[in-house]
């Protein structure tokens, strides 16, 4: 978390210096869940193959339009709580991603966006045992990561001013992720945010 937390402070930075120059900058926080094919036990070797259904998601992201209605997007969502791997251990995953996004204004009132890009899947698996490092401190949870591509969209709908509540989702295809019974999960949810810059709309 701490690379997370560093990653996320140079995103604010760099969207606060682009809304600072007219270009539209949004920022979201939200909630949903995430949808994927049950547990299975694979034919090969008997393994069995978690699910990655299930849980609360909170998801923090933003985007800066830097033409017209193109821009760059990303965005961070993990279960809230952990839940258990197997009927082993307790384990958390998290999805990363960065993406180009298209995101027209039909009027005050009525938004959409679409979008694509990659990021990667975080299975952080909490073992019981601690591990440290000198540039990474110490961790209570060692994690597998798998490069993933992602698409999605949503509508945006503002009720006050720039304040906007967004129904969204996200497909995840995720490579080579054999821990789980499937390389493909959908994550759908709701978010509120807010628009800086850019774009008016006179009523």
């Amino acid at each position: 978390m701490k690379y997370l937390s560093i990653v996320l402070r140079l995103s604010v930075f760099c969207l606060i210096a682009l809304a600072a120059h007219g270009q539209e900058v949004d920022v979201a926080i939200g909630a949903g869940t995430v949808s994927a094919p049950s547990s299975n036990i694979s034919p090969i070797f008997s393994q069995f193959k978690q699910t990655l259904r299930g849980g609360n998601f909170l998801t923090i992201g933003g985007d800066a339009l830097i033409h017209k209605s193109l821009g760059v997007e990303g965005e961070v969502s993990w279960r809230t709580s952990r839940t258990i791997y197997g009927g082993a251990f307790p384990y958390r995953p998290l999805f990363w991603d960065f993406n180009a996004i298209f995101a027209p204004r039909f009027n005050r009132f009525l938004g959409a966006e679409v979008l694509a890009g990659i990021g990667a899947e975080s299975a952080r698996f909490y073992t019981g045992q601690v591990s440290c490092s000198y540039l990474g401190g110490c961790t209570n949870y060692s994690s597998i990561n798998h490069f993933m591509g992602d698409f999605g969209g949503g509508l945006r709908l503002y009720p006050i001013g720039n304040f906007f509540v967004r129904p969204e989702a996200r497909l995840y295809l995720i490579n080579n992720n054999q821990e789980f019974s499937s390389g493909r999960a959908v994550r759908y949810g709701i978010s509120i945010g807010y628009s800086f810059g850019g774009r008016s709309f006179i009523p």
